[in-house]
């Protein structure tokens, strides 16, 4: 809930970044950044084996698995405050991103974390039938117990 509300804080100082003549770049919260660095790090010795295109095979549950989905949400509370940003915030910020590769090493760890075949074997909600159900064809029931 708190992440759209941080770029307004942004939108009263971008005035000041109109002047410069190099490229512009501004830094999404500081401590988002450095938790997503931290990680960044840790997934890339969790996974430099394993090249783009092959993919990993996370056990639920282990500590592997514990930081890929920090990752992954940490990436979801950045995409949240980019959502809420104005355009003219976004262009910085990308920018920033650009800079840090960021988002390139988003990509290098989604295609090696991606399976192959993303077959599901769970509870569907339909009678089954003889298609192959995939993550991409059905709903997903993240229901806490």
């Amino acid at each position: 809930r708190l992440m759209p509300e941080l770029p307004k804080f942004d939108d009263e100082d971008l005035k000041s970044y109109g002047d410069e003549e190099e490229e512009l770049a501004l830094s999404p919260p500081a401590a988002l950044m450095s938790i997503l660095a931290t990680q960044e790090l840790l997934l890339e010795n969790i996974l430099e084996c394993i090249p783009v295109g092959e993919f990993a095979v996370i056990q639920p549950l282990s500590d592997e698995f514990c930081l890929v989905l920090g990752y992954l949400l940490t990436w979801k509370l950045t995409l949240a405050f980019f959502k809420a940003a104005s355009s003219q915030l976004r262009v910085l910020y990308s920018q920033y991103l650009r800079r840090t590769k960021s988002l390139n090493k988003l990509l290098y760890h989604l295609f090696r974390l991606m399976p192959e075949n993303p077959v599901f074997s769970g509870p569907t909600s339909e009678v089954p039938n003889k298609d192959t159900k995939t993550f991409f064809t059905e709903e997903l029931r993240l229901d806490v117990k």
